[in-house]
């Protein structure tokens, strides 16, 4: 019967046939018991409207996130939510270790240097930090790794022990940092963010996270962002990213005291964003990212 009532549904909505005949036709074919049922299903549906899905519904996401990535993003809205309903690709490292390049061109723009002391503020599970640092017989940087989770602290030495990277995994809570004062040449702060821009890689998110919850990320990120300021050294590095597309969770951020905003292109197919600079799903097949660099003053 649900097939009957579904038929008669398709002419009358998709197929062009006129009411009354679909109506009949399909009633005919319908068991005697059941064709007053059929009769009165099919003409209640000749009488309503058929309700298009808005492009929200359409592609997936809901409303608000739709609304807001409208907003922020304009044209290139609707290219980077249908992208980010495609798998991603899988990019591998020289050493084996699979991550997406957009966090390689991350890694990359830190600019480590040999010899170099480099604090990996939020790391785990270690991915940018072992990409920064140094190998078993080769020159690098030696990069502490710190996040507040010990679990995710042993994943990282983990990664740590499988790539032999001079990494020196460490529970720490970023916002209330153990380490002295302008101790690091060069930080990375990868801050927790709402993951707009990674949403192929965990498309249930978009229906876990709330606008609410990117309010309290913006403070959190902020806290973070002040405190790796007094950790850099003058002169040294301070890069900020995020794997979101919101200018909330990263241009509107307040450059922390005593830094300056470094202008230079950063490593990677970057585009200019404000003060930052931002890659977009749709344009080199990435996750979508923001990422600023400051330097302290001498």
């Amino acid at each position: 019967m649900r097939t009957l009532l579904r038929l008669g549904a398709y002419q009358l909505h998709f197929a062009g046939v006129r009411p009354h005949a679909a109506v009949a036709e399909t009633v005919a074919l319908a068991p005697k018991r059941l064709r007053a049922f059929a009769n009165a299903i099919l003409r209640n549906v000749s009488r309503t409207a058929m309700v298009w899905p808005d492009r929200a519904t359409e592609l997936s996401y809901p409303q608000w996130m739709f609304d807001l990535l409208t907003a922020e993003l304009g044209d290139d809205a609707l290219p980077v939510m249908q992208r980010m309903n495609e798998p991603p690709p899988v990019s591998v490292r020289d050493d084996g270790y699979v991550q997406d390049r957009a966090s390689q061109w991350v890694a990359a723009s830190v600019g480590a240097a040999p010899g170099e002391r480099v604090l990996d503020m939020c790391a785990a599970p270690g991915g940018k930090a072992t990409a920064m640092a140094a190998r078993e017989g080769a020159d690098g940087a030696f990069v502490v790794a710190a996040d507040v989770a010990a679990q995710r602290v042993h994943l990282i030495g983990s990664n740590v022990a499988r790539l032999s990277a001079a990494v020196a995994p460490v529970v720490a809570d970023g916002t209330s940092s153990p380490f002295v004062a302008g101790s690091f040449d060069r930080v990375l702060l990868d801050a927790p963010c709402s993951g707009l821009g990674a949403l192929r890689r965990r498309p249930d998110a978009r229906w876990r996270i709330t606008a609410p919850d990117i309010d309290n990320l913006v403070l959190l990120q902020g806290a973070l962002l002040n405190q790796a300021a007094t950790l850099v050294r003058p002169g040294g590095a301070l890069v900020y990213s995020v794997c979101t597309l919101t200018a909330a969770e990263s241009i509107n951020h307040t450059v922390p005291d005593g830094l300056d905003v470094d202008t230079a292109e950063p490593t990677g197919a970057w585009e200019p964003f404000a003060h930052g600079w931002r890659v977009l799903p749709h344009h080199h097949d990435t996750d979508g990212m923001v990422l600023i660099r400051y330097r302290r003053r001498s």
